[in-house]
């Protein structure tokens, strides 16, 4: 259950504050992507507290403090592990917690994400004094409207969703129109009444055009070729491959909202464009016939 509006996309905020400046903070360009961020047509914008080296909330709080909150727009973020000796417990999720509120100028998050728990096992984050405490303990107070897990592995994502613990799952790369191993995580988190998020509808840049990297990595040869002729169907039915593989994310009734980052002004728009493209339903079988892409993740 996510517990508040979100709209069909929602824009991440992984780039927003880079490059730094020589004392560390947000490039001054960051303020500009920071207010159309805020005021753009998505209702929710996500962020993290190790984004940028937390210079994207910073670059977010300055936009909250001088213009508001856009009425009908929500900012969430995630805890992290220590960036130095990645510890990540109960009382790092807590400081995790009080960096972030303090970035935003916010008292209350209405969703506060798990991210990347890679540092630990998932006995260690459950354990008592470990970071699941410390997320419950801030829903408890208030502090935190709603908690959720955001990784990418699934076998990991998978016992921390069937643990019952959190009430919103955040999936990347791995439910795609390349890769759509994620369908029956997806499914278990609806089963459990979990709101659901997918991130990187793009896989990082090779379904969006930009370059030959699928989730972090170079992509295959073989999955070059099959995006190819990904692209080919796709001209056939005069559309885009970008909008087609947003599509695929946004067509699924089991996702609530779409995460995609942002790095640019312009990027607002080109996604509002994409949104809005109508995909001739005939394609779908046709990308079908082309056979199950060959995926660069293992996991």
């Amino acid at each position: 259950m996510i517990g508040f509006p979100v709209s069909p996309v929602s824009l991440g905020t992984s780039f927003l504050g880079n490059p730094a400046q020589p004392d560390g903070s947000p490039a001054p360009e960051s303020a500009a992507l920071a207010h159309a961020l805020l005021t753009g047509p998505s209702a929710l914008i996500d962020t993290s507290n190790n984004y940028a080296a937390g210079r994207s909330e910073t670059a977010l709080g300055l936009a909250l403090r001088s213009s508001g909150l856009p009425q009908g727009r929500t900012v969430v973020t995630k805890v992290d592990a220590d960036p130095e000796t990645g510890r990540f417990d109960r009382d790092r999720v807590w400081r995790s917690f009080e960096e972030s509120t303090a970035r935003l100028g916010l008292d209350r998050l209405p969703l506060l994400h798990l991210h990347d728990p890679y540092t630990i096992t998932v006995e260690e984050a459950f354990a008592p004094g470990g970071a699941v405490q410390g997320l419950r303990e801030l829903k408890e107070q208030g502090l935190a409207g709603a908690i959720g897990v955001a990784a990418g592995e699934i076998g990991l994502m998978t016992r921390y969703v069937t643990s019952g613990a959190f009430d919103v799952l955040l999936t990347h790369n791995r439910y795609t129109l390349v890769d759509r191993r994620a369908e029956p995580l997806i499914a278990s988190a609806v089963a459990l009444g979990m709101g659901v998020f997918n991130a990187a509808p793009f896989g990082g840049g090779l379904l969006a055009g930009r370059d030959t990297r699928y989730a972090y990595r170079e992509a295959s040869a073989e999955l070059l070729a099959w995006v190819d002729r990904a692209r080919a169907v796709c001209a056939d039915f005069a559309v885009s491959l970008p909008a087609v593989a947003l599509h695929f994310s946004l067509r699924n009734p089991d996702i609530d909202s779409t995460i995609v980052g942002v790095n640019r002004i312009e990027r607002i728009a080109d996604l509002e464009t994409m949104r809005t493209t109508p995909i001739p339903a005939e394609l779908w079988p046709a990308l079908d016939a082309l056979g199950t892409p060959p995926s660069t993740i293992e996991d």
